[in-house]
């Protein structure tokens, strides 16, 4: 059974690492472009608020821009019903990239408030857990392609070509009667 829900597993890791890799190499250009943004004060005056807050409405101000980006959502939705494939990829980028800059600072502003709520600091662990599983699941892949993409690197390109025009004479080659 492990077997059959190996590749599974592994395109679950995948994805998982993705959104990992989109929220860790995005996160600074978005800060960039946030700080960018002429509303230092105000940016000031909200991370105050919420530090202010407790932690239960701190849940409430951390959930808010999921629900400020439900238009675009259903904006892609209508491109997809409308098979316009750009709109729905243009909305979907441009959902992800201001949803990531709005959830990093106010993630960043609201962790240590949020994690002193007992269920969300083992859900954080918990996604922590996940994020180190889906590393330990999928490196030993990444290292076997990299292993595998040298022989096409410059260092061994020579041997690389030796070794398709030797595969390519057999292949060639005509076979002995049986």
């Amino acid at each position: 059974m492990r077997r059959l829900l190996h590749p599974l597993l592994v395109l679950v890791a995948l994805f998982f690492l993705f959104e990992a890799w989109l929220w860790e190499r995005l996160a600074p250009f978005v800060g960039f472009v946030v700080t960018r943004i002429p509303l230092r004060a105000l940016k000031a005056r909200i991370a105050v608020g919420i530090t202010g807050l407790p932690p239960a409405a701190t849940l409430v101000v951390f959930v808010i821009p999921f629900i400020l980006l439900l238009p675009l959502k259903f904006l892609e939705f209508w491109f997809l019903a409308h098979r316009n494939w750009f709109g729905a990829v243009a909305t979907l980028v441009l959902a992800k990239l201001i949803g990531l800059g709005v959830t990093a600072f106010i993630f960043d502003v609201t962790r240590p408030k949020l994690l002193q709520l007992a269920w969300f600091a083992r859900i954080y662990e918990m996604v922590l857990s996940w994020l180190a599983w889906a590393r330990a699941l999928v490196d030993p892949i990444k290292q076997r392609l990299k292993n595998t993409m040298r022989l096409f690197g410059p260092a061994h390109a020579g041997r690389t070509l030796q070794l398709l025009a030797r595969i390519r004479r057999r292949m060639r080659a005509p076979r002995p009667a049986e």
